[in-house]
C-alpha cells in the first residue's frame, strides 16, 4: 500500500516511518525540508499550512496518516482546525482511501481543555469531506523526545524536591512509543477500523504524582513532592519552562490538559489488535536507553573518512 505520512519528522512519525517500510508499505514522508530528510521512505515537500502543496503530495496514495499539531503557537487551535481542513479536502480529491489520525483521550462528558477540544476538532473536520477517518486516541506518551515524556523526565532530574498544582494528582493511562505505533500499524491492515475511534493506552492507570516518583526510583533518586492549591496554568507553564527545555506555550497547553482525566473507557481495539502493552516502568527504561545511547553517540570520535 502505498501511504503518506503527514508529520514524519516529528516524535511518532519519525519511529512509525522505517516501520510502514518494514510492514511493506510504499511510504511517502511529507515533509517541508525534503532535502534534509534522512529517514525512511520517500521525502516529498509538502506543507499542511499550504493547501496547494497537498495535491502533489497525496497523489497516488492509498491511505495517509495525520500526525500534525501546532501546540507551540498561541494560536494553534485556529491553525490546526484550517490545516485539518486542508488535508481533508486534497485527501478526498485525491481518492485517498483511509485517513489515521492520532488524537488524545479525554471524556467528552468533562470540560476538555483547549488542547483536548482542538484534537476532537481535528478528528471531526478531518472525516468532514467523507474520507473515512480512523482516530486512535491517547495519553502521554512515553518516549525518548516525547515533548509530555521529556517534561517529566526533566522534572524529575533537575529537581530535589517540587512544590506543584493539583493537577499531579489527575489519573492519566501513559503508553510506550513503541505500543502506539504498533497500533497504528496494525489498524491499517483491518478495514473495519475505518471510520471509527478507538481508545489505547499502557496497562496501568496512574496518577502523575506517580509517574514522577517511579521515574525517579529508576533513575535511583528520591523526590518529595508537595501539591498546592493556587498554581494556575498560566504560573505552572511558565515555571515548566524555567526548569525545562520544553516552549512554554507548549507547555501551558499540557498543563491545562493536566486537569482532565485521560484514561480508556473503551479497549475495543484489542478485539483487533491483540498484544500486551509496555508496563509504565518498560517504557520509561525503553526511552532512558535510547536517550543514553543518542548521547553515547554523539561523544563517540568521528571515523577519518
Amino acid at each position: 500500500m502505498r501511504v503518506l505520512v503527514a508529520g514524519a519528522t516529528g516524535f511518532v512519525g519519525r519511529r512509525l516511518c522505517p516501520l510502514l517500510v518494514e510492514a511493506g508499505h510504499d511510504v511517502v514522508a511529507m515533509t517541508r525540508s525534503p532535502e534534509k530528510y534522512d529517514g525512511a521512505g520517500t521525502p516529498v515537500k509538502a506543507d499542511v499550512h499550504d493547501p496547494n502543496s497537498l495535491p502533489a503530495a497525496l497523489a497516488d496514495c492509498d491511505a495517509a496518516y495525520y500526525l500534525i499539531h501546532s501546540l507551540d503557537s498561541p494560536d494553534f487551535e485556529r491553525l490546526d482546525r484550517e490545516a485539518a481542513s486542508a488535508f481533508a479536502h486534497a485527501a478526498s480529491s485525491a481518492g485517498i482511501r483511509r485517513i489515521v489520525y492520532l488524537g488524545g483521550l479525554g471524556s467528552d462528558d468533562d470540560k476538555l481543555s483547549a488542547h483536548l477540544r482542538s484534537r476532537r476538532e481535528v478528528e471531526q473536520v478531518l472525516a468532514s469531506t467523507g474520507v473515512p477517518v480512523t482516530t486512535l486516541r491517547a495519553g502521554i506518551v512515553i518516549g525518548h523526545q516525547g515533548i509530555s515524556w521529556e517534561m517529566t523526565r526533566q522534572l524529575v532530574e533537575h529537581l530535589p524536591a517540587m512544590v506543584v498544582p493539583k493537577w499531579v494528582d489527575t489519573k492519566t493511562q501513559p503508553i510506550a512509543l513503541d505500543d502506539v505505533v504498533r497500533y497504528l500499524i496494525a489498524v491499517l491492515d483491518h478495514p473495519e477500523a475505518e471510520g471509527r475511534t478507538f481508545e489505547i493506552g499502557g496497562p496501568e492507570i496512574l496518577r502523575y504524582r506517580t509517574m514522577m516518583q517511579r521515574v525517579a526510583a529508576i533513575e535511583g533518586r528520591t523526590l518529595p513532592i508537595v501539591p498546592v492549591p493556587l498554581l494556575s496554568p498560566g504560573l505552572s507553564g511558565r515555571w515548566l519552562g524555567l526548569v525545562t527545555d520544553v516552549d512554554v506555550r507548549t507547555a501551558r497547553s499540557l498543563v491545562d490538559s493536566m486537569s482532565n482525566e485521560v484514561v480508556v473507557h473503551d479497549d475495543s481495539i484489542r478485539d483487533l489488535v491483540d498484544f500486551e502493552p509496555m508496563t509504565y516502568d518498560e517504557s520509561v527504561r525503553v526511552a532512558l536507553a535510547e536517550r543514553r545511547a543518542e548521547q553515547e553517540a554523539r561523544r563517540a570520535p568521528k571515523a577519518e573518512a
